[in-house]
């Protein structure tokens, strides 16, 4: 079995599936850009185009994670765990309006894990959750 390259909290969890009730289908995506650094962004699914060049980390309480393919290489050889802390994020995710907004977390990846993940290959690219 393959280590995971994303994982969510509890709290977390909590807040996506309490989001999907509302908005249906989720998707996240990382980006980095200039709006809000590197704070994990939650949109409607239908309502975010994954490019060529985004990186499938994997799912977060049953939603598709994607990193973009230049923050993907600052972060591959981390283990990236999205959290909830209160706080106003941005105005483009989800969660804000409910005074909360999600937040990355890092650990690297053990020996063994790396070398999990080196075997599997690169993760793949573009809009996974299309394909299933």
């Amino acid at each position: 079995m393959c280590a995971d390259r994303v994982s969510v909290t509890e709290e977390a969890r909590a807040l996506i599936e309490r989001l999907e009730t509302v908005h249906g289908p989720l998707l996240f995506h990382q980006s980095g850009g200039c709006c809000d650094g590197s704070a994990p962004m939650c949109y409607p699914r239908n309502e975010f185009r994954v490019g060529q060049a985004d990186v499938f980390l994997g799912e977060i309480a049953g939603q598709p994670f994607y990193i973009s393919g230049s923050q993907f290489e600052y972060w591959e050889h981390t283990h990236l765990i999205i959290d909830v802390i209160s706080g106003r994020g941005s105005g483009f995710s989800l969660e804000a309006p409910a005074g909360l907004r999600f937040l990355l977390r890092s650990r690297l990846f053990t020996d063994e894990e790396s070398a999990d993940l080196e075997a599997a290959g690169p993760p793949p690219r573009g809009p996974q959750h299309e394909r299933a």
